[in-house]
């Protein structure tokens, strides 16, 4: 169920792919925990495994569409795996690469051939890059820019200003960048350039993070933009720097999850290898529930974001459903994997903190993750856009299969204007729900969804409630919680998983909606009629002793299942 270096096969890919990513863990697996360790703490640039990407073409590989190399591919699903590897030997690692991510993600939704062919070139060369969109002052905050273009009399521009939190940003062989004309004002003014971090007028200012990756902050001072450097201007610039965000925050997810694969095997054989009080820690009955917890958990993180791939690569200017499911990979999946660390934590205690585990950093790097790519709030807030469709307006779709073929995703490139999220339709979500009704806590979610939809349809929030963010973003938790279990729940049917695992998970999706209404009834806006609901719907998981332990089970295998090499 979990990933593990001992066993690792990607069968279900083709041959380059395979070696590519078994090449990846190998590497890893060959430099030992201890190198991985001391370049952490000390907080070492990874140019040992930029030089190994480079060497196997990792990037160029993964990262290059077909449109730009026929002989190449942009396939998420693989994409998606190695952000697990990657995440699973440590974030840093991952954030190279997600970045380059971000920063080709204008330049593969421009039309101008001569800079994507320079794009493309550059990721052969083994070069990484860069997005250059928040600004100390503003943040992501598109809207706002002080990176400023005058025109130069002769088709370009000169570029100044700065730009803050742009990873690779020391060594970036193309940064794409997003900055407003002097002479233009409003939307039409926007502009997306291409600018490389060797050049004179390039200044690197500084790391503004302790970190071994490199996130920075650098100022352009008169940087001469050719007309061959532009990507996009005026709206299609905007809907240029939310389109690549789209792309790029699903990747949040499977960094997550394999950040919490590699604490799991440590916290487990820990706990499960450790007497106190005359007994094994394991055999205590908060530990098990903590620890079968956490692993119900992350094989849930598990399910949606393998799920939420096959709607991804099903994508179309008529199925944009993957709108809903890219935020709530972001922001459901990222804060998940904050709970099982957390969980764990409270049973591994001190150890947790040891410099020479690889707990220690998951329990830092998880953190960041949700903070990433607009905060859980913003995504939140982007959510509750699908709510009404979601809920109550369900179309006809053909069913979307398990996508791992390998094939170009070249829609994520021409995603289109950003903007109609309110009328984007979906499949009935009450069909997978209805599917597992025999698992009484699926039935048990089920009463708390159908209780949800009646809150909307009677006690819909007010027009002052909807003005209030704090009791709208309970609001779209309670929402997510239905959202999340579908894709769970797909998936589930799609791999076969075991019914004790899944029976389990949504013991905790009951938890989490109970736990959720509770906070609704206490916020300083909830009518009377809205707390009534909120307590009415609380419930408790149905409970079985036979599948906590065999759930248990599956954790206590995970004890000395793997162990990274000194």
């Amino acid at each position: 169920m979990l990933f593990n270096p001992r066993t690792y096969d990607p069968a279900q890919f083709d041959e380059p792919t395979r070696r590519l990513l078994r090449a990846t863990v190998d590497w890893f697996e060959s430099r030992g925990k201890k190198a991985l360790i001391d370049t952490y703490v000390d907080r070492t640039w990874y140019a040992d495994f930029l030089e190994f990407a480079a060497a196997e073409g990792l990037f160029a590989e993964f990262l290059t569409p077909s449109a730009a190399d026929p002989g190449k591919r942009w396939d998420t699903s693989r994409i998606t795996e190695l952000n697990e590897i990657l995440g699973f030997y440590g974030l840093g690692y991952w954030y190279t690469w997600q970045v380059t991510i971000l920063g080709l993600g204008p330049v593969w939704q421009s039309k101008n051939e001569a800079v994507r062919a320079r794009a493309a070139k550059l990721l052969t060369e083994g070069h990484v890059m860069a997005f250059g969109l928040s600004e100390r002052t503003h943040g992501a905050d598109i809207y706002s820019t002080d990176m400023i273009l005058t025109p130069d009399g002769e088709g370009g521009f000169t570029a100044t200003g700065s730009k803050y939190y742009i990873g690779n940003g020391n060594v970036a062989g193309l940064v794409s960048v997003f900055g407003r004309r002097s002479d233009v004002e409003g939307p039409e003014g926007y502009v997306f350039f291409a600018a490389d971090s060797r050049h004179d007028a390039y200044h690197l200012v500084k790391n503004v993070v302790n970190a071994q990756m490199y996130v920075s902050e650098f100022r352009l001072e008169g940087y001469p933009v050719r007309a061959e450097d532009v990507l996009h201007t005026g709206q299609a610039a905007f809907d240029a720097a939310l389109n690549t965000v789209n792309v790029g925050k699903f990747n949040l997810c499977t960094a997550s999850v394999g950040i919490c694969e590699h604490a799991m095997y440590e916290a487990v054989t820990h706990a499960h290898n450790r007497v106190l009080y005359g007994r094994k820690v394991t055999d205590f009955p908060h530990v098990r529930r903590e620890l079968t917890d956490a692993y119900a958990r992350l094989v849930a993180m598990k399910m949606f974001s393998a799920r939420a791939v096959d709607y991804f690569r099903t994508a179309s200017p008529e199925d944009r459903r993957y709108l809903l499911f890219n935020p709530m990979t972001k922001m459901k999946v990222t804060t998940e994997g904050e709970k099982v660390i957390d969980l764990m934590w409270d049973v591994i205690a001190a150890k947790g903190f040891e410099a020479d585990t690889y707990f220690d950093k998951a329990a830092k790097d998880i953190r960041g993750l949700p903070k990433l790519e607009g905060t859980v709030h913003v995504n939140l807030a982007l959510i509750l856009k699908f709510m009404g469709n979601y809920l109550f307006a369900p179309s006809d779709y053909a069913p979307v299969p398990t996508r791992l073929d390998a094939t170009d995703d070249a829609f994520l490139f021409r995603q289109g204007a950003a903007r109609g999220l309110g009328a984007i339709r979906f499949h009935d979500w009450r069909t997978a729900y209805d599917r597992h009704t025999q698992l009484p806590n699926v039935a048990r979610f089920r009463e708390q969804a159908d209780g949800f939809c009646e809150l909307l349809l009677s006690h819909a929030p007010s027009k002052e409630q909807q003005a209030d963010l704090d009791f709208l973003l309970e609001i779209g938790q309670l929402f997510a919680l239905i959202v999340y279990g579908q894709l769970v729940l797909e998936q589930a049917e799609l791999t076969g998983l075991d019914e004790d695992v899944l029976d389990q998970i949504f013991d905790a999706l009951v938890r989490d909606f109970s736990a959720h209404a509770t906070e609704l009834h206490g916020k300083a806006s909830t009518t009377p009629e809205q707390a009534a609901w909120a307590l009415a719907n609380v419930r408790r998981p149905v409970a079985n002793a036979e599948r906590a332990a065999a759930v248990w089970a599956r954790v206590e295998e995970l004890s000395g299942a793997y162990e990274m090499r000194p």
